[in-house]
């Protein structure tokens, strides 16, 4: 990637600085063979990893919990043409260990849907990347 095409690439602890300052993004896996995206509300951790709160009995527990999963948010101005988009690729697991739910019921997200039963699933920041839009003009726009 060129550094004139409008696009820069984040360093981990940039991205991970900008994951922290949004509360909504997309976990993206697979459901009956095929891709799935789902908006999610999250929190990160102390090992930035990233945290969810859902039903224990929900589809996408049973879809990502042991498996390697995508998580993505953004934040752009259209109005200036910028902003940034960061993916982190890791292992899904229910938090099953006790004193770690617990701590997590004090520290970690809120669901924005009312559940009963609730569990935190964490994915692992295992790879983490990302790229800002610079603003760049598009060519030919008035």
């Amino acid at each position: 990637m060129f550094q004139s095409d409008g696009f820069r690439a984040l360093e981990r602890r940039e991205c991970l600085r900008l994951l922290a300052g949004v509360p909504v993004g997309r976990v993206v896996y697979t459901r009956q063979a095929l891709p799935a995206v789902l908006p999610v509300n999250f929190s990160l951790d102390t090992d930035s990893s990233v945290l969810l709160c859902t039903s224990r009995d929900s589809d996408l527990v049973r879809a990502i919990d042991g498996v390697v999963v995508a998580f993505e948010a953004d934040e752009f101005h259209a109005g200036h043409r910028g902003g940034w988009s960061v993916v982190v690729t890791g292992r899904a697991a229910v938090v099953t260990d006790p004193v770690e739910h617990e701590r997590l019921l004090r520290t970690g997200p809120d669901s924005w849907m009312p559940m009963r039963d609730g569990v935190f699933v964490r994915i692992e920041a295992g790879m983490v990347s990302g790229r800002e839009l610079t603003g760049a003009s598009v060519h030919g726009a008035v």
